[in-house]
């Protein structure tokens, strides 16, 4: 009798003790679990931290880059042989492609001084087309002189086109024209139209 109580004690503290070991056990899982979780969410801040870096940098060289392409531009636009071809452009006494073709042929002066402000624009409205220049700040800068020359140039752009049999002539200083009207419609306070005729302009 004394045996058969000696064994259900033992079965009991057996018992007892499984139940202490699965709960130590459960307590142990439950805090690797945590931690695992803990080093999980830390890994996930530091990333995020990391992507947030790379993010700010490349913002940062992004800024930079167009700084540089702003003081290039202002450089070329603020320099007196390119206000000058500018001015010699606007001025030429040209309405058809068929008076353009004989200025551009007979004309070195006019013929270089379209070559200058023709590149400039194309290079600008590029830079524009592949976002790497904000139309804001080509209309803060040159705005005016942009809209001048393009507008010159829609006096003969579609003939010109047919004439060259190459569709995409002054195709980037096209889109830098659209872009800067459709900015303007945006912005009615900033006109650029130049009401002073040209001619009696000092440069």
């Amino acid at each position: 009798m004394v045996e058969l109580v000696v064994l259900q004690s033992i079965s009991y503290m057996a018992g007892a003790l499984g139940v202490c070991i699965a709960a130590i056990y459960y307590v142990m899982n439950l805090r690797i679990s945590q931690k695992n979780q803990e080093i999980s969410l830390r890994n996930q801040e530091l990333m995020l931290k990391a992507q947030e870096q790379s993010a700010n940098a490349q913002q940062q060289t992004l800024e930079t880059r167009q700084a540089q392409l702003f003081m290039n531009i202002f450089d070329k636009a603020s320099n007196k042989e390119f206000n000058t071809s500018w001015h010699r452009f606007i001025i030429a006494p040209f309405n058809t492609w068929d008076q353009f073709r004989e200025l551009y042929s007979s004309d070195k002066e006019f013929y270089e001084a379209w070559w200058v402000t023709s590149m400039f624009f194309e290079g600008l409205g590029l830079l524009v087309r592949e976002g790497l220049m904000p139309i804001r700040i080509v209309e803060c800068l040159v705005g005016g002189m942009a809209r001048s020359y393009c507008e010159k140039m829609l006096l003969i752009i579609d003939d010109a086109r047919k004439g060259l049999g190459f569709t995409r002539f002054c195709d980037n200083s096209m889109f830098l024209y659209d872009e800067l009207m459709r900015y303007f419609r945006e912005h009615p306070e900033l006109d650029t139209r130049i009401e002073k005729p040209l001619m009696d302009m000092p440069i």
